[in-house]
């Protein structure tokens, strides 16, 4: 849909502002902002002092707090002015593609890695998944869009592989550290972190690229 938007913008000569408005926009209205809802209650836990207990208390207030509103401000911020720097289709491929390939990795953590609560909405989505099958499909699909992503373009599709990989270390260490393990919130907070990381990889060695070379 993403890749869509880039070549009808293209053709109809719509500006930069509306190209990266929409951009923005567009995952959010697909997705109905599920996922933002658990970067949100990550960001506000993240802030709390108290024990892991008080951490997924916080987690399950439906209320926003002061730093998840921050933290979502800056990252769409962030999101718009990467937005801004795409200036070719390959580059939009990509970034496109990286929404496929972090939900294979959220996919593939949700029944690899350990689970911070016996039960709770990833539970619920995890249990009555065949492990085997489930491992299989999120292997194919995280190679299909590695591979897709390297013949768009070398370079770049590298670099997003590169930043999608570091996204999945941070998390598990991340998680394990504060959390004891995953929950449906952090696989929200994932999403969105390797989301923005893969695109920030792809821009970032498009710009290289084009000094260099």
């Amino acid at each position: 849909m993403l890749a869509a938007w880039f070549w009808l913008c293209g053709v109809l000569k719509i500006g930069e502002l509306l190209f990266t408005a929409v951009s923005v926009a567009l995952p959010v209205v697909v997705t109905g902002g599920i996922h933002i809802d658990g970067f949100c209650d990550v960001h506000d836990a993240k802030a709390c002092l108290g024990n892991r207990e008080k951490l997924f208390e916080v987690m399950g207030d439906s209320r926003i707090g002061a730093f998840a509103a921050i933290n979502l401000a800056v990252y769409f911020i962030i999101q718009l002015g990467l937005f801004s720097q795409i200036k070719s289709f390959d580059i939009m491929l990509i970034s496109a593609l990286g929404f496929v390939m972090s939900r294979a990795w959220s996919g593939l953590a949700a029944v690899t890695f350990k689970c911070a609560k016996k039960n709770g909405t990833l539970q619920s989505f995890t249990k009555p998944a065949h492990r085997n099958i489930t491992l299989a499909a999120e292997i194919f699909y995280i190679i299909l869009t590695g591979t897709s992503m390297v013949i768009a373009n070398p370079i770049s599709g590298i670099s997003s592989i590169v930043g999608g990989l570091l996204s999945v270390l941070y998390y598990r260490h991340f998680s394990y550290k504060k959390f004891g393990g995953i929950t449906g919130d952090l696989e929200g907070y994932f999403l969105q972190i390797c989301e923005i990381n893969i695109m920030s990889f792809a821009v970032a060695a498009s710009l290289i690229s084009e000094v260099i070379l």
